[in-house]
């Protein structure tokens, strides 16, 4: 178990749990725009579609029901249809079993299979992988912005829950951002990638003592909601393309109803609704 949950002291009687990349942080689009798609059409040689896959890219991990799903999960779903529709990938079938069933889907678990297996899709897909961190960091500062209202949401938390960051972002990447934007004062704890999955951290934080309906998950992913329904307790949708507006009706609305106990029911299955008709 990670070191950190063992050192984490409960403060208050709430909490809540905020995602970083597309909820709080405005990175996401960004980072599958310039670098996600771009290094899996330069690995596999694939300029040739390049406009139709990049596009097709992004549906898959930004503006569908897949949002947010893990890095090697879409990179196997993608090159599957690539495969399919115009051009044969070699060796997919490692890749597509290794995301389906590997215990962990990280560069280094990625890094030791490709080695025990000696298969060329796994290699491709680690180097693309690497490509993909290394263009990232290449990312301008003044590009990796939280939304607005995310630094006003946080303080009125704050003020009143314990916070978490709930990520499944590199813990560096994220601490560096948070930290340069002043969001780091609103935050309680860091569990990111590192951590364990979202659900997982969830989980364990309940060991804390909290109530579930006296937690809260922040997050604009299909799979930030999974956790929180995982664990039982409550979730608040960051709409995409409506980021301002879903963090000051956070602040306005959302977070009263939690803290006077309003929150499930009705208000949590409208927000719920909203949510999947937004990534529809």
């Amino acid at each position: 178990m990670p070191e950190v949950f063992d050192t984490y002291t409960k403060k208050k009687a709430f909490l809540v749990c905020v995602d970083s990349d597309g909820c709080a942080m405005d990175t996401m689009d960004i980072k599958h725009y310039n670098c996600f798609g771009p290094c899996m059409v330069e690995e596999w040689g694939l300029s040739q579609w390049r406009e139709a896959i990049l596009k097709r890219w992004n549906e898959i991990n930004l503006y569908s029901m897949t949002r947010g799903i893990n890095r090697f999960k879409a990179l196997s779903l993608c090159l599957k249809e690539i495969s399919h529709q115009y051009k044969p990938i070699e060796d997919l079938g490692s890749l597509e079993h290794w995301a389906e069933f590997s215990h962990e889907l990280s560069n280094d678990a990625l890094r030791e299979e490709a080695e025990k297996t000696d298969s060329i899709c796994l290699k491709k897909a680690l180097a693309w992988s690497l490509a993909v961190n290394a263009k990232i960091q290449e990312l301008p500062e003044e590009n990796k912005l939280p939304f607005e209202g995310v630094k006003e949401g946080l303080a009125k938390a704050h003020a009143c829950c314990d916070v978490a960051i709930v990520s499944s972002a590199n813990p560096d990447a994220v601490t560096a951002e948070w930290e340069q934007h002043g969001l780091m004062d609103y935050v309680d704890v860091m569990l990111a990638q590192n951590a364990g999955s979202k659900a997982y951290c969830i989980g364990k934080m309940l060991e804390q003592g909290y109530e579930k309906q006296q937690v809260l998950m922040v997050g604009d992913a299909p799979g930030d909601r999974q956790a929180a329904q995982k664990n039982g307790v409550l979730y608040y949708p960051i709409l995409v393309r409506r980021e301002k507006e879903s963090w000051e009706r956070f602040e306005r609305e959302g977070l009263p109803k939690f803290l006077e106990g309003s929150f499930a029911g009705a208000y949590q299955e409208a927000l719920l609704r909203e949510f999947e008709q937004n990534l529809s």
